[in-house]
């Protein structure tokens, strides 16, 4: 019998539960091991705040959202002795190997500890889609559910008062969501960080609808997107953990911008957390469920330093490396799409 950590870190994401509810299923009735859950991301392990998964403990938990172990940004790299206090924290556990759980911060993380001769195995989780490696992570589906009926509800409002609608999604390098939201929503533009926009033209083509008879305009920004020459806005200049800034505010210029060019009354929703919240729907259910099993079959065959991807319909194993070399942004054919329906 082998003892296997896991842990949840970066942003809450749903699906979280459902990895975890997998891990503990198949590790504990198929291959007799031992889950040990590490609490709120890379800082449990640094101080060594654990608590033992059963298939008692997490019965129940696959329709819920955000994480039952919790999570937190803490970068081991960051902190004073962190890798040397994580690699003796995991002896003491007499942790065999290591289940991570998330995006490119988290994972980026397990790589290091990997190449110091960590055994771990790598779970993708990122709202965003921007990790490369798979062709999707889980969370995204839900969150992209969510922005379309968010915009679905803005139409009608919009319609209503003969307004413009900017609906801030998140993203912060890569428009995904922005996209999937804004094409399956019907948006009128769509703004996206891969992608300086110019503010005027999006005025004129506003103008445009408008003078064809159309009384509102839906516009779907992602947080991180950037008018030409301008830069990202953010909340503050203070960073987290692994250097990132506070993203927020774009669709707030934005409205202004657009009121103010325009004439026509602008309003802005600034979607939030909202889209990390609730539960999984069935697709990031099933995918989480799939990565759960796929990551304790690894651990089991000892196929370290490897994250679980979907390429196609299949579960597949790559180095965690090439999922956290560099990130996986908007495919620019699929945003040429989109621009059928911004005329």
């Amino acid at each position: 019998m082998a003892r296997i950590g896991i842990l949840t870190g970066g942003g809450d994401c749903p699906g979280l539960n459902a990895v975890i509810r997998a891990v503990v299923r198949k590790g504990v009735n198929s291959y007799g091991h031992a889950i040990i859950g590490y609490q709120n991301g890379w800082r449990g392990v640094l101080e060594d705040e654990t608590v033992e998964l059963s298939t008692t403990n997490t019965s129940g938990i696959l329709h819920r959202g955000g994480t039952i172990l919790g999570s937190s940004r803490t970068n081991p790299f960051r902190e004073d002795d962190g890798v040397e206090r994580v690699k003796e924290n995991l002896r003491t556990e007499n942790i065999d190997a290591l289940i991570a759980v998330g995006g490119e911060d988290t994972l980026g993380v397990a790589n290091k500890l990997h190449a110091d001769g960590v055994n771990v195995v790598g779970v993708p989780k990122t709202i965003d889609n921007d990790l490369n490696a798979t062709d999707y992570t889980f969370g995204f589906n839900t969150a992209v559910q969510i922005c379309t009926d968010a915009i679905d509800r803005l139409h009608t409002t919009a319609e209503s008062h003969n307004r413009v609608m900017i609906c801030e999604v998140m993203g912060r390098h890569a428009g995904w969501i922005a996209f999937y939201s804004g094409l399956a929503g019907g948006a009128d533009a769509i703004l996206v960080p891969e992608r300086e926009f110019d503010v005027q033209q999006v005025c004129e083509h506003i103008r445009r609808r408008h003078k064809a008879g159309k009384t509102f305009s839906i516009v779907v920004v992602a947080e991180g997107a950037k008018a030409i020459a301008g830069t990202e806005v953010t909340k503050d200049q203070e960073t987290d953990a692994f250097g990132h800034v506070k993203l927020g505010g774009i669709g707030v210029w934005l409205e202004n911008e657009i009121e103010q060019r325009t004439g026509y009354e602008t309003r802005v929703t600034i979607l939030g957390h909202i889209q990390r919240g609730g539960t999984p729907t069935a697709f990031d259910r099933v995918l989480a469920t799939r990565f759960g099993i796929a990551a304790i079959d690894a651990v089991e065959e000892q196929d370290y330093g490897k994250m679980v991807a979907l390429r196609g319909t299949r579960i597949e194993r790559v180095p965690i490396a090439d999922g956290v070399g560099e990130l996986k942004t908007l495919d620019p054919e699929l945003y040429e799409t989109a621009e059928v329906f911004f005329g």
